[in-house]
């Protein structure tokens, strides 16, 4: 769909005009007889204050001159979409919904952008299931969007629906970053805002809740019952130099640090922490021989150099100036009783001994390791504990490491997505799933003396045939399937992907949801997923997905949903196809009997009353004038300066060009003054004289 009409500063003025006294929900004048009416008694009540709030944001985003180009089209696009995204729960808003319909689709227009600037990753593709090969794993994927809409999916093979949880329902006011489907048939969720790990029922029941401390990223339920959960604390600057950092990169507010705990829930909040871990005591450094935990670094590899980085963290406070480790996935091994973290910013991943007890993890003895709660194994940057240089660095920034589950193909190797990204000039600029088998020796692993944790090979690795077509700088995960395929999950291009062991593609679903944009499903008009700018060709990744998980038609968690079919998750609906529908429907209040188009008055519930325009629109109608005249019973309610510039009595005039042209439809709206009204007046000008004209006397 689009307009043959451009947008110009009256239509905006129309809007504004119209939020300024929009008290959602309208209420027909003839009843609610409707079909569309009679759906509304079901919408939010907010649904209309929604639209009006993103209204108001597209318009600061255009109106703003302070701020960069490429900001002000993204803050407005996500805008548009947002107002999409409630339209269907807003039919009494069509009016309102089809001004803001008319802004939004002329955003490039009226910021000069051109979407040729737009650098796109790979190949332009349509949203939903893009692929499905007979060598494809049968089962059921689970995942969520990143940040965006609060609801998670689990869709069946064909890319259709089989179930949805609505998050905002169940945990308002939180942003729901990542959810586990449980044996038992319950989601475990991740959110933030405040941060918590929740469990919920398949009818939507909280049944417990961890809000405590600071858990963040990653979260898992234990053979045991109990949950692990990664959290984030903090140490202050005094504190951090007292362990032995450099004072001079050490942030003025601290170092966070990461550290784990297994609880044992007591529904329905709250729980009894059983077993405890931290990084922050497992440190070395070699900076300072008067402070504590001073060392040789290349001779403790099972130690954390706390100096390791800071540097370099200083140098982009911007991003994480306190976040010296950030850990972004744990796993379990229940064989080995040992716990598997990924350390982001090290570039590396860790493994440490469960078995050792919470006072024996603080040292450095004990467990099946004999260990405590050293690190027993890492591998990817051997830089990180001086074995090693940029050359031997394996891992860039990975995520999702894990260990391969017994019975499936590489069982007890580990498998992580390594992203490829790092901190400036380390960064390997595409991303691969690499699979490693660890030297296990019992419950430790083999290292030869001075030299780096093996293996230097990797036994399995995937990668796309243009490497850069895979590059998901953040999130992302992977998983191992029974026949041997794997999972992909391209985090910041929404996408996820089965690959065989050889590398092919058997399995290929684009997320056709977003926050900031409308995706479609049908072949037609395919977006371009990722887009950025001429400065930034990274910048504005559209429909990201922090992780997805893939379970098989047996698994014990998904015999107790209802896993009936539905639709395809087709992408929100364009905010001019809602705005279209409502134009085409015609039932938006009461038809003015005596005018010769259609002419409609609407009542908002607080006695204001608008009025809504539309009949055909030719090429004739954008190029001529069109008028709206609002004329008062008594001249003299006109405000001063109608009556002073000569306005021959109306409050209100649309010209030609400020009517906008939506398919074969021309439309206005005017919020009707509050005093008395004698006559509506509209019609359309041509250089011939009145090309039509009608009178709505409000008198008679």
């Amino acid at each position: 769909m689009k307009p043959v009409a451009p947008l110009i500063a009256v239509a905006i003025a129309a809007i504004a005009l119209a939020l300024a006294a929009w008290h959602p929900p309208i209420v027909h004048a003839d009843g609610g007889a409707s079909a569309r009416s009679q759906a509304a008694t079901h919408a939010p009540d907010n649904s209309g204050a929604a639209i009006q709030t993103h209204a108001q944001q597209i318009l600061r985003a255009l109106a703003d001159r302070h701020t960069d180009k490429w900001s002000r089209y993204g803050q407005a696009r996500a805008a548009c979409a947002a107002a999409a995204r409630h339209a269907p729960d807003a039919p009494l808003n069509h009016v309102l919904l089809t001004l803001t319909a008319a802004i939004c689709a002329q955003l490039d227009a009226r910021l000069d952008v051109n979407p040729a600037d737009y650098p796109l990753r790979g190949e332009e593709r349509g949203a939903g299931l893009a692929l499905n090969e007979p060598d494809a794993a049968v089962g059921y994927t689970l995942f969520t969007l990143w940040d965006g809409i609060q609801k998670v999916y689990l869709i069946d093979p064909l890319g259709r629906t089989a179930r949805t949880w609505h998050i905002e329902d169940t945990l308002r006011d939180r942003t729901l970053r990542h959810a586990k489907l449980l044996d038992n048939g319950n989601l475990m969720v991740l959110t933030t805002n405040p941060h918590a790990v929740s469990e919920i029922d398949r009818r939507g029941n909280v049944v417990w809740r961890f809000e405590n401390r600071h858990p963040h990223h990653d979260f898992l339920k234990m053979p045991n019952g109990n949950a692990l959960l990664l959290l984030r604390g903090r140490k202050t600057r005094e504190e951090a130099i007292a362990a032995g950092a450099n004072p001079e990169f050490v942030h003025k507010s601290g170092l966070d640090y990461d550290y784990l705990l297994e609880v044992r829930p007591t529904p329905p909040t709250g729980g009894e922490v059983v077993w405890e871990w931290s990084a922050w005591d497992h440190l070395i450094q070699d900076f300072d021989p008067t402070k504590p935990n001073y060392g040789a670094v290349a001779e403790h590899p099972e130690l954390i150099d706390i100096n390791f980085l800071l540097k370099t963290l200083s140098k982009r406070r911007q991003h994480a100036p306190r976040d010296w480790l950030h850990t972004n996935a744990i796993d379990y091994n229940p064989k080995l009783d040992q716990i598997m973290l990924s350390p982001r910013h090290f570039s590396e991943l860790w493994i440490i001994d469960h078995s050792a007890t919470t006072e024996e993890t603080r040292g450095h003895s004990g467990g099946n390791s004999g260990m405590g709660g050293d690190l027993l194994y890492r591998w990817g940057n051997p830089r990180a504990y001086g074995q090693g240089d940029a050359d031997d660095q394996r891992l860039f920034w990975q995520h999702h490491t894990q260990w391969i589950p017994p019975g499936l193909p590489g069982a007890g190797n580990i498998l992580v997505f390594n992203n490829g990204n790092d901190f400036p000039g380390d960064e390997r600029g595409y991303s691969s799933v690499d699979e490693i088998a660890p030297p296990v020796d019992g419950y430790g692993y083999r290292r030869a003396p001075n030299s780096p944790y093996p293996p230097n090979a990797l036994a399995w690795t995937y990668a796309a045939e243009n490497a850069a077509d895979l590059y998901s700088p953040y999130a992302s995960g992977t998983q191992r399937l029974p026949n041997g395929n794997t999972l992909v999950v391209d985090g910041d291009a929404g996408t996820i992907l089965q690959v065989t062991p050889n590398g092919e593609t058997a399995w290929k679903y684009i997320v056709p949801r977003h926050y900031h944009i409308s995706l479609w499903q049908d072949a037609g008009a395919p977006p371009r997923l990722t887009f950025g700018t001429p400065d930034n060709p990274t910048a504005n990744i559209t429909n990201k997905v922090f992780r997805a998980y893939w379970y098989p038609r047996d698994y014990p968690g998904l015999q107790s949903l209802d896993l009936t079919p539905g639709a395809y998750l087709a992408g929100y609906p364009d905010l001019l196809d809602w705005a279209r529908a409502a134009i085409i429907a015609g039932d938006f209040g009461e038809r003015l009997a005596d005018a010769r188009y259609d002419i409609y008055l609407d009542n908002d519930g607080d006695e204001n009353i608008l009025i809504y325009f539309k009949r055909p629109c030719a090429d004739e109608d954008t190029r001529d004038k069109f008028f709206l005249h609002i004329i008062p019973a008594n001249a003299d309610d006109l405000p001063a300066g109608m009556r002073e510039r000569g306005f021959h009595n109306r409050d209100f005039n649309y010209s030609g060009r400020a009517v906008h042209a939506l398919d074969d439809w021309c439309i206005a709206i005017n919020l009707l003054p509050g005093y008395p009204i004698q006559r509506i007046r509209t019609g359309q000008h041509t250089h011939a004289g009145v090309l039509w004209q009608a009178d709505i006397n409000l008198d008679e």
